[in-house]
């Protein structure tokens, strides 16, 4: 692994601005219809939560992410797929399994935390490990999401080979990214003028 934190490899996971739980989810996707893995290494783990630091209560230090190996990225790669299934059965109205619920839970009793207030602000604290530590604060945030008012706005993009979600924050709002929304207009183009109507 690389010496400094600056030099990490993202592994090409697209960060959209969304809720972390929807980033999580979205370390999963797709180049043209075709799947990608953006935490395919540890590396790539380190990378992402350096990225999404400035989002975090209590961001890992350089040294703790440095540090992340194969154990921290299973962990992750695991409670990615507990919030994909929780994201799904939210969109779809659903009930998701037990042992996803209970996964996420686990994930959320790892690492207590609090706040204390060191004037003039507050200062969130836990005696969990830096990773841990942030695991349990992706878990909590997403049973803020799927059981808070976004949850009505949590949408699949619709874009051509897209497989990312979304938090509708516009009533006009229909994918993940202006990217897919032109590629789906470029897609709409095609198919009229490859099929003129008929007179």
């Amino acid at each position: 692994m690389s010496t400094r934190i600056a030099d990490l490899d993202a592994g090409g996971a697209p960060l959209l601005g969304e809720p972390l739980p929807v980033e999580l989810a979205n370390t999963r996707y797709a180049v043209r219809g075709v799947p990608h893995e953006g935490l395919a290494e540890p590396e790539h783990l380190a990378a992402w939560l350096r990225d999404i630091a400035p989002r975090l209560s209590a961001p890992p230090s350089d040294a703790a992410l440095l540090a992340v190996d194969a154990r921290d990225l299973a962990a992750a790669l695991d409670l990615r797929e507990c919030v994909a299934a929780l994201l799904h059965a939210a969109m779809t109205d659903t009930a998701p399994a037990a042992d996803t619920v209970a996964r996420l839970n686990t994930y959320t009793r790892a690492a207590p935390h609090w706040r204390e207030l060191t004037w003039p602000t507050a200062t969130t604290h836990t005696r969990a490990e830096p990773i841990a530590a942030v695991l349990a604060e992706l878990a909590d945030a997403t049973i803020d999401l799927v059981t808070g008012p976004d949850r009505a706005e949590l949408r699949p993009c619709h874009g051509p080979g897209c497989v990312l979600h979304f938090v509708k924050n516009n009533p006009r709002r229909e994918w993940c990214s202006a990217g897919c929304g032109n590629r789906a207009r470029v897609a709409r183009h095609y198919q009229r003028t490859k099929n003129p109507p008929r007179m």
